[in-house]
């Protein structure tokens, strides 16, 4: 048991309000079951709702252990709040979480690091979709990915290959959840690599290659329905492009200053060449998670990922 934490209650801070509502949910109660088997007697489950400062007040949280997917607990929002009550909290902090879900400032990032990710273009609310289609034609091409700016596990994703799904998937997208990326499609292995630890401690766990069956991408359906995805641990990917996508990852992942785990998701093309996508600063703990998968590979059991993770609240990035 964390010296940190002995004889301090533990709240573990899952469901809220977004669209990946009910994956945490899942990976709430999981981190709940494994803190019980590691012997952490004085820990609730706390599905977070808009009351949520007088709940932790109510039920003397001391430590909050995040698990939540999506806005407001992967956005800084949840984090800025526990900051101001003084509560130490899981995972990376304001600015990490807010870069991370953030689909345009992580392409400016990645950019600047000199991190290849596929070419985009922003759109945003209250633009004129049909001002926008033939900029997209010309700098994006067919196919291309559309994606909602603050959205995660795939919510919203959709891969068009003409004018006409173009059109729908932004009109759709910006109706729906606010401004938009279009992104090229890159044709090759949809693969994934976790992170564990904080700042110079922090390791890459074996990579994942996801191969998906039925559906046209590694979507919501794919994600978290048994049977639908093949979990390839470690992926088959050159030996370089596995050593480019960990120096990538771990690059990344400090500069924005992560802390305990994250999971960065890459394409690597056919030529072995590595694009990196997105970062998620709170990955799944589901039963089917990538994450878990990719640490058992490496021998570090799902109890001993949480307790990275609830060693997180207590470091510095």
């Amino acid at each position: 048991m964390l010296k940190e934490v002995a004889g301090k209650r533990i709240g573990v801070l899952y469901g809220g309000w977004s669209s990946e509502r009910e994956v945490s949910l899942r990976s709430g109660k999981n981190v709940y079951d494994a803190l019980l088997r590691l012997g952490y007697e004085d820990v609730v489950l706390l599905d977070v709702k808009r009351s949520l400062p007088e709940d932790l007040k109510r039920e003397g949280i001391e430590v909050a252990l995040i698990m939540l997917h999506g806005s407001p607990g992967e956005d800084g929002t949840v984090q800025g709040l526990l900051e101001v009550l003084g509560i130490p909290y899981t995972g990376s902090g304001v600015t990490a979480s807010a870069i991370g879900i953030d689909k345009f400032v992580t392409k400016h990032v990645l950019k600047s690091l000199n991190i290849p990710t596929p070419d985009a273009m922003f759109i945003h609310r209250g633009e004129s979709v049909e001002n926008v289609l033939s900029k997209v034609e010309k700098y994006i091409g067919y196919p291309a990915i559309v994606k909602p700016r603050r959205e995660g596990s795939s919510v919203g994703v959709k891969i068009v290959r003409n004018r006409e799904t173009l059109k729908n998937a932004v009109q759709e997208d910006l109706s729906t959840y606010g401004d938009v990326l279009v992104e090229k499609f890159i044709e090759g292995k949809s693969v994934t690599i976790g992170i564990l630890g904080t700042g110079k401690d922090a390791f890459c766990v074996p990579s994942l290659e996801l191969r998906v069956r039925e559906r046209e991408f590694y979507d919501y359906v794919a994600k978290y329905t048994e049977g639908y995805t093949e979990f390839i641990i470690p992926a088959e990917i050159p030996r370089e492009s596995e050593e480019k996508l960990r120096k990538y990852a771990l690059l990344f992942y400090r500069t924005i200053g992560g802390k305990g785990f994250s999971r960065v998701d890459a394409v690597v093309n056919k030529s072995g060449e590595v694009f990196v996508l997105e970062i998620n600063t709170i990955p799944g703990m589901t039963n089917l998670s990538d994450l878990p998968k990719e640490a058992e590979k490496m021998g570090i059991s799902y109890e001993e990922v949480v307790e990275f993770i609830l060693k997180s609240a207590f470091e510095e990035p």
